[in-house]
């Protein structure tokens, strides 16, 4: 795989160390920046980060918005927002696998990278991914069945966890009448 043009070798202890603004992933010893959203990517983050949040008890969750999580021993991703049990360690960094993890596309971002995104989630062990595309108003759900488009709800399977995703698309396109 090619090197990203927005990668630089970085030891991991450094990595650990500094604080990015926005935060970055680190995989296989290179900081990557991540892809920054816009309005439209903002919203959705918002709107899924507090309709999750507001049912933290109901389904046993815990939300967590742009942590760093582990993936492997070279691979440590940031995702929009992650959801992990209610009874999970409290962790720096999350290395116990999240329930859920939440990519939501800016518009410089390809879908292949988010599957290899949530290829790297699912291999640590999430049981579910969701990439949202406020752009084009279309959302996948990732798992390690495979990745299939979202016509109803956002789900994440065996559990009670479900995001209507028309309300996360009619939230944005109330935003975006503001124009």
């Amino acid at each position: 795989m090619a090197t990203p043009t927005n990668a630089v070798s970085v030891p991991l202890d450094v990595y650990l160390k500094t604080s990015y603004r926005p935060d970055c992933d680190w995989m296989d010893g290179e900081v990557r920046e991540r892809k920054m959203g816009e309005a439209p990517h903002s919203a959705v983050q918002k709107f899924l980060i507090n309709y999750l949040s507001a049912r933290e008890g109901l389904w046993g969750i815990t939300v967590w918005p742009e942590q760093r999580v582990q993936t492997s021993a070279t691979h440590f991703r940031v995702p929009d927002l992650c959801a992990t049990r209610d009874t999970a360690p409290f962790e720096r960094i999350l290395k116990t696998a999240p329930v859920l993890c939440v990519e939501v596309m800016s518009p410089d971002d390809r879908l292949n990278e988010l599957f290899e995104r949530a290829e790297d989630y699912l291999a640590m062990g999430v049981e579910s991914v969701w990439i949202v595309d406020p752009q084009k108003r279309q959302a996948w759900v990732a798992t390690r069945g495979g990745a299939n488009p979202v016509l109803g709800d956002l789900t994440v399977a065996g559990w009670e966890i479900a995001v209507p995703l028309a309300e996360v698309f009619a939230y944005l396109d109330k935003l975006e009448a503001r124009k």
